[in-house]
C-alpha cells in the first residue's frame, strides 16, 4: 500500500488505548516467527543486525544499504509493518538522513528510528542543535509515509542528565518526531516524566536483558506507547546457542540438538507475503 497508508496504519497502533508490543527480528525466520505468533509490527536490531554480520552496533561498520535490504526483506516476508532501527540514519549531514528516510520509504518501511548519536567513541552524542536539525530533516523528506522515531541515547553513553534528555525528546517531537524515546532511563519516575514532558507524543520504552524488566502492564500504566526489545531476543536466542555449545563440547548429543524442528521452520518460513 502507499506510503501514506502504512504511516497511518502503524501510526495507529501507536495511539490507540495500550500501543503496542512491537519486538526485533534478526533474520526472515525470526520475523516470521514473531509474526505468526501474533505480532503486529516488529523493528530490525542495528546491533543484532551488525553481530550477525561479524561487526559492532554504533560505529558505522553496517552499511545504509545493508540495513535497507535486511528490513525490506522483513516487511516483504511478514507484510507486518516494519520499523527500522537506523542508527544517525547513516551520514554526516541532514541531507544524508533525508536520503535514507527517503530509501526507507522506497524499501516498504513504516517507521524508522534517528539518533542522536556520533559513530565517534570519544564524542559519542551529538550536539543538541546538529541533533535536533538531523530528525527536523527526517520529518521533512518523511513527508506523511514512514513513522519518525526521535531518539536520544544520552543513558547508553553515560550521560544521566535528565533535563537534558528531555530537552531533547521534547525538541524532537517539536520539529515533528511523531514517537520519542531514551533507551534505559534509570528509573520508573524518570520515564514517568519523559512521557509527561512530551505528551501527547507517543514514548517508545527499550527492555534490554540487563536491566530490571517492568511487565508491559507497569509500562502500560505510566503511558508508555511502544515496547521494543532491541537486541534482547537476538540475546536470548544467542545465549540458548552458547547452552547447546557447551553440552556438545561435553559430549551431550541430546542437549546440543534440541530445540525447534525442521517441520515448524519449513511452516514458517513458507508462510505470510513474498
Amino acid at each position: 500500500m502507499p506510503g501514506s497508508e502504512i504511516y497511518e496504519g502503524f501510526m495507529a497502533l501507536h495511539t490507540r488505548e495500550g500501543g503496542l508490543v512491537m519486538p526485533n527480528a534478526w533474520d526472515g525466520l525470526s520475523a516470521q516467527l514473531l509474526a505468526d505468533c501474533g505480532f503486529e509490527a516488529i523493528g530490525t536490531s542495528s546491533v543484532a543486525l551488525a553481530a550477525s554480520l561479524g561487526r559492532l552496533d554504533g560505529r558505522h561498520e553496517v552499511t545504509r544499504d545493508e540495513h535497507l535490504a535486511h528490513a525490506g526483506l522483513l516487511a516483504r516476508l511478514t507484510g507486518l509493518p516494519v520499523n527500522g532501527d537506523f542508527e544517525d540514519g547513516y551520514g554526516a549531514a541532514p541531507e544524508d538522513v533525508a536520503a535514507t528516510v527517503g530509501a526507507a520509504v522506497e524499501h516498504g518501511l513504516a517507521g524508522i528510528g534517528i539518533e542522536d548519536t556520533s559513530g565517534d567513541p570519544d564524542r559519542p552524542i551529538r550536539d543538541f542543535d546538529e541533533a535536533v536539525a538531523r530528525v527536523r530533516a527526517a520529518v521533512a523528506a518523511a513527508e506523511g509515509r514512514i513513522v519518525v522515531t526521535g531518539r536520544t541515547d544520552n543513558y547508553l553513553h553515560g550521560r544521566p542528565d535528565p533535563d537534558d534528555t528531555i530537552r531533547r525528546l521534547t525538541a524532537f517531537a517539536e520539529v515533528g518526531a511523531d514517537v520519542v524515546y531514551a533507551p534505559f532511563p534509570p528509573d520508573l519516575d524518570a520515564l514517568s516524566s519523559i512521557v509527561a514532558a512530551v505528551a501527547p507524543t507517543p514514548v517508545n520504552v527499550l527492555i534490554s536483558p540487563a536491566d530490571a524488566v517492568l511487565s508491559v502492564a507497569e509500562l502500560r500504566a505510566v503511558g508508555v506507547k511502544r515496547i521494543s526489545l532491541g537486541p534482547a531476543l537476538y540475546a536470548h536466542a544467542m545465549g540458548a546457542l552458547e547452552e547447546a555449545v557447551d553440552a556438545l563440547v561435553r559430549g551431550d548429543l541430546a542437549t546440543a540438538t534440541t530445540g525447534m524442528d525442521f517441520g515448524r521452520m519449513e511452516a514458517l518460513l513458507g508462510r505470510g507475503a513474498h
